[in-house]
Formats: structure tokens, sequence, C-alpha cells
């Protein structure tokens, strides 16, 4: 293993599956784990081929079929799964680091944010799991009729490279709170976190097998693990496109899906709002994270009335956003996840102008911070919902502005869109509030206040922004099916044929 010098945790030289409880050695082809802030290589991913995804899955099959980890009492199943958020917040800083090294998002943020929340979706699904009933109908006159919840088997769980180990964790701990076991497939852009957290799940006392991991591209190691026979189930967070093709593989093989997808959420300021709060929110929302989320209010739609106004303060604020190593504290704007990624977002300052829209700020990379993958916070005024930085997911710092006039006029251009994840509306006046509660088609509204999540409560997108939904009861539905028992309370009359 290599040494940070600057946080002294260690980082894998090599990235391997992790099967049955240990790393694999085997030989596969080599992709460079790379550091966003200086374009440094700084470990090596090793690709899981066919054989070796089915090595996983038959390792997760043996699990769940001898019963080591869904036949525990779920007493037992709860100290483990709260043993591994502790470990969690032991290991913060070093999960923190090792996340940060591949994805460059701020320390600050994954230390206060995305890390914590790792330990919060086990210790959360541990206390869900024990308050949990079955249900018993006594209406069918001499029977009871038990329904009973049973894991559905092996799931494969595809994270996103944007939050690796907060999403990743939530999906782990979702489906083995119900018995189920596991093959989780982290992106190939940002796996060593999660390498990590497989050591910590063995710690705790998750048994070998019940959670494995494979590493790789979607079109190889992805694919082989959606299409392979023995996996029941497919939960997957990230690009449509991809989506799509996992749709067609899954649907050969009848296994459910959980789809979260992307997002070009509109960010609603009517001009009863507070404005300093939106602006504030506003940023927040589209920044964070170095721009790189489904759930980003990318398009900021604002009351013709207030526009020049938060115009002048976003476009202001969003130029002192501080820029610089992920691994500086004072950071506010890290690197983008990848070169290609960065040269993307950049392309569509570009297909603003040529839409004829207003560069506000930024819209350039950050020469004095090359060879890393920064880029100047960006913000355009686009004429209207039609230009193309309105329509597309740029998945950047790059907010898109777009000027209304009505209530009527503001709900018609958030609705005008392929996509349907998440929303936000900023407004003191209730009526407003309330209509837009009604009006707006989307998976989750935010008043008033940005991002946050509830983990008891459903979440997910309709129409491109995927279907199915995780977190609570909607987790326990997926990673579960319903049996139906009926018992009787005395010997039925039972007629007696052939006689």
């Amino acid at each position: 293993m290599s040494q940070s010098m600057q946080a002294g945790f260690p980082i894998r030289e090599q990235v391997t599956s992790f099967i049955e409880g240990r790393y694999t050695r085997l030989a596969g082809h080599e992709l460079p784990v790379v550091f966003p802030g200086d374009a440094r290589r700084i470990s090596t991913l090793v690709e899981a081929p066919a054989d070796e995804v089915d090595a996983a899955v038959r390792s997760a099959r043996a699990a769940f079929e001898d019963g080591r980890w869904r036949r525990q009492p779920v007493e037992a199943r709860q100290a483990v799964m709260r043993k591994v958020a502790d470990l969690v917040d032991q290991h913060r800083d070093e999960l923190a680091y090792l996340e940060c090294m591949n994805s460059g998002i701020p320390m600050r943020h994954l230390q206060k944010g995305q890390i914590p929340r790792t330990a919060y979706n086990f210790r959360f699904f541990a206390e869900f799991l024990g308050q949990h009933a079955e249900k018993l109908h006594g209406q069918t006159d001499g029977y009871l009729t038990l329904v009973l919840r049973e894991p559905v088997g092996v799931a494969a769980l595809i994270g996103p490279w944007n939050a690796p180990l907060a999403l990743t964790s939530m999906k782990i701990a979702g489906a083995i709170a119900f018995g189920n076991s596991c093959v989780c497939k982290p992106s190939e852009v940002t796996p060593l976190a999660v390498a990590r957290f497989m050591e910590l799940l063995v710690e705790a006392g998750v048994p070998p097998g019940v959670v494995n991991l494979v590493n790789g591209r979607g079109g190889v190691t992805g694919e082989a693990l959606v299409a392979h026979p023995q996996v029941d189930l497919v939960s997957f967070t990230g690009g449509t496109q991809t989506a799509r093709r996992i749709s067609a593989s899954a649907g050969e093989g009848l296994k459910p899906l959980s789809l979260e997808l992307g997002g070009k959420s509109a960010n609603i300021v009517f001009e009863s709002a507070d404005l300093d709060r939106a602006v504030d929110a506003a940023l927040v929302g589209i920044f964070s994270n170095n721009g790189q989320q489904c759930l980003a209010g990318s398009r900021i739609l604002v009351q013709r009335t207030v526009l020049e106004r938060f115009v002048e303060a976003f476009a202001q604020r969003a130029r002192k956003l501080r820029i610089g190593s992920p691994l500086d504290p004072a950071t506010e704007i890290g690197p983008l996840a990848f070169q290609a990624h960065r040269q993307r977002v950049a392309g569509y300052v570009d297909i603003a102008r040529a839409d004829g829209a207003q560069l506000l700020c930024g819209g350039a990379p950050v020469e004095a911070l090359e060879p890393g993958f920064y880029f100047q916070p960006t913000a355009v005024l686009a004429r209207d919902n039609t230009a193309r930085v309105c329509r597309e997911e740029i998945f950047g710092p790059f907010a898109t502005i777009v000027p209304f006039d009505t209530q009527d006029e503001a709900y018609a251009i958030a609705n005008d869109s392929e996509f349907g994840l998440v929303s936000y509306v900023w407004s003191d006046h209730q009526p407003t509030v309330m209509r837009a509660l009604s009006e707006i088609r989307a998976g989750m509204v935010w008043i008033n206040t940005p991002m946050t999540r509830d983990l008891r409560a459903p979440f997910g997108g309709i129409k491109a922004s995927g279907y199915g939904r995780e977190g609570g009861e909607s987790s326990m539905k997926f990673y579960t099916f319903e049996k139906t028992v009926m018992l009787p309370t005395v010997p039925p009359s039972i007629p007696r044929m052939g006689i």
C-alpha cells in the first residue's frame, strides 16, 4: 500500500473484487484511479470479468441459501448493523479521505455530511427492522391469514460516482436488513472508500459472502452482474441511458428494478420569497458536491419582478466561492470527478451561447489549478426553457436561470422536462405554496428549504428520472416479497372426491 503524506491513511495500490470476505487476486483489465485535484494516478482498479462476477454472485447465493445471515434473529442482525455504524464513525476521517481522493468532493462536505450519512443508513435500517410487524387478518371465518415478508434473495446494487459510499451504503443497509445477500458494483472512477467499507462490514460481523464487491465498467462488469441468472433484483443509481440498458437486461430475467436516475430539477423563486434565503439555497442547490448531484436545482426559475436582484446577488456570490484542493478544509468547490466529465461540462458553455443565453459568471476551467479537473462555478441566463442547457442534465457547477411572469407559467416550465426527480419552491405566500404542491410533477418537492432527506419517506423520480422508491417502508417492499399463509383455527371441512 502507498501512504498519503497529507493524511496518513493508506491507499490500496490495487483495488480488486471483495468476495467471501476477502480481496481477490485475479488478473483483469487495469484502470487508473486518479486524484481529480492534480490528475495524479493514486491506485489501480482491476476490472472483474464475467467469471469473477459469477464467483461473487455464487458466493452471495450460497450465503443466502444456507441462511448464515437471513436466519439470524432480528436482534442479532440489528446488533451487527449498529456495529457497522459505530465502525464508520470510528473511521470517519479515513473514509472521507479515501472518498475525497477519488471523487474530488471537499473533505468538509464528506466529514460533515456523506460519511455520517453512511453510519446513519445502518442505524436507521437497524431500528426500522425492529419496528416492523407482520400482518394478521382474522376476517375469514375459521382461518387466520398471515402475511409475511421474506427476503427476495441476491440483490445487485450499482452505485454512482458522485456520492459513492453514502448512496451505496444505503442500498446495502436496506438489502441486508431484511435478510438478502448482495453484490455491489461502485463506479470504476470512485472505488476506494467502498472497498474499505467492505472490510468494516466483515469486522462488524456481517458473515463473509453476504456482501460482495466487484469493480469495473458498466459495459463489462455491470452488464455481467445484471444479466446473471442468480441475481434476483437490481437497484441502480446513475444515468438515464445506462438505466435503459439495465432495464432491457433485467427485463429478460423479469427482475424487479429500482432506478434512481438523473434530473433537471426546477428551483422556483417567486416574488413572495425571502430572496436572501432563496439565493443562499440556490447556491447550495447547484454548487454543493461540486455541482455533481442528481438533486441539483439546476434550472432556477425566477419571477421577473425580482429577476434582476436575484441574478446580481447569485452571480456575485458564485464568483466568490472558494475553489481549491478538496483536501483543504476551506474549499467550497473542488474538482470535477474526471477529465472527460469536465470537458463535457465545459462544452455546454458554447451550447448555451449558441442558444442565445447570457453568460453571467464562470464558464471556463481554472487554469491556475491545472492539471486538476477544476471548473469555475457557472451561471447563464437563458432566453427560455427550450435551450439545451434547460433540457439536458449537465451534472456540474452550471446553473441555468429562466425568467417567468405568472404562476401558471412557472409550473408549465417546471413540468416541461423529460425528468421529474425533485423540485424546490421559494415563497412565503401560503396559497402559492399550497398550489405548488399540487401543480409540480416530481417525486419530491422541497418548500423553502435546500435538499434534505428523511429515510422514513419514499424517494425516487418519475419519467426519465426513474421508477421505484427506496427508503423505509419503500425499501422493505422492494427488498422483500409478501408470502400469504392460510392457517385454519379448526380442521376445515374437506370435500371427499373419488369416493
